[in-house]
């Protein structure tokens, strides 16, 4: 099974257990995030459904938060003397596909406040 994600403006292509390089989540190292998926293909199977990708999803565990390769950007106009020299590293994320799920994550259980449980005993004593 493979699903094509999509963050930082670009796809990608992921598996299970695949480790890939996207542009910096704001996150921690260890921290688990969700991926938005646009296509699912399980063999046979190919989803690109939105309501049914709406309930899919892509979990990722993140690795390493680092600086890619450096970039040059060179200016030049001829005859005029005009260079300029830049340098750009480009803040990057490595993360590890922990599971491509096609059903929706389960529901957390709720929990009563105290602030619930005053309503249900005053709408009672009406």
């Amino acid at each position: 099974m493979y699903a094509i994600v999509f963050t930082g403006g670009k796809q990608y292509k992921v598996a299970k257990d695949d480790v890939i390089e996207i542009e910096k989540l704001p996150a921690e190292v260890g921290d688990k995030v969700n991926l938005d998926v646009l296509f699912l293909a399980d063999g046979d199977k190919i989803v690109v459904d939105a309501a049914a990708l709406a309930k899919a999803t892509v979990t990722a565990e993140i690795i390493d938060q680092f600086k890619g390769e450096k970039q040059l950007v060179f200016k030049f106009k001829k005859r005029k003397g005009y260079k300029k020299l830049r340098g750009h590293r480009q803040k990057l994320t490595r993360v590890r596909i922990i599971d491509i799920s096609t059903a929706a994550p389960k529901a957390a259980k709720k929990t009563t406040t105290k602030s619930t449980e005053a309503s249900k005993a005053d709408a009672a004593s009406e």
